[in-house]
């Protein structure tokens, strides 16, 4: 069983970042969600570009496996979403609305009340550097850019979360391991 699985079709810096960080990473490509050869996981993290041709094919996999990635969160899996890298997104594979402007704008994040997604920046200095902004969510919003226009949210469904950033930095230790210790593997 694997601590993490990314969601993504060529080798990534996330792989090295999370055997930095003691955690157990499969790479798959999106194409086999549901199947019974990915294990068991606690966390799926859809990396930033994951819409974006010239970077991955694993867009359209993602974008079908909607309903199998909310069953995955409502039986108690995070899965972590970073940006799509296209001028416009709108996220309709999640269960809650979500829409996504590209405009590179480093800033300082502001926290928006206290949430455990905000460790996802923890010990991060700003400028922070985002790739865009979320024009329109009715999920959470854990944190705001300079401008207050959202770039991170938070929607809990059923005994997981679903976290969603524009933030375009590695992710840091504290966010998995909190996850981790207070998630139970769940099958994709």
């Amino acid at each position: 069983m694997s601590d993490v699985i990314l969601l993504w079709d060529t080798p990534l810096l996330f792989e090295k970042l999370f055997l930095e960080y003691g955690l157990e990473c499969t790479r798959t490509h999106s194409g086999s969600l549901g199947t019974p050869y990915l294990p068991a996981c606690k966390i799926l993290v859809v990396p930033t570009g994951f819409a974006n041709r010239q970077y991955t094919k694993i867009g359209s996999g993602i974008e079908s496996s909607g309903t199998r990635l909310e069953r995955f969160v409502e039986k108690g899996g995070t899965l972590l979403v970073f940006s799509p890298l296209v001028p416009e997104y709108e996220y309709e594979w999640l269960p809650f609305t979500l829409k996504y402007v590209m405009e590179e704008n480093p800033c300082t994040p502001r926290p928006v009340g206290e949430h455990d997604a905000q460790k996802l920046v923890e010990g991060v200095h700003p400028p922070v550097g985002c790739d865009g902004y979320f024009a329109e969510t009715d999920a959470y919003v854990v944190l705001e850019d300079d401008k207050g226009r959202a770039i991170m949210v938070a929607k809990e469904i059923g005994k997981g979360l679903i976290v969603a950033t524009t933030v375009h930095e590695l992710p840091a230790e504290e966010f998995f391991k909190c996850r981790i210790c207070g998630a139970c593997k769940v099958k994709v």
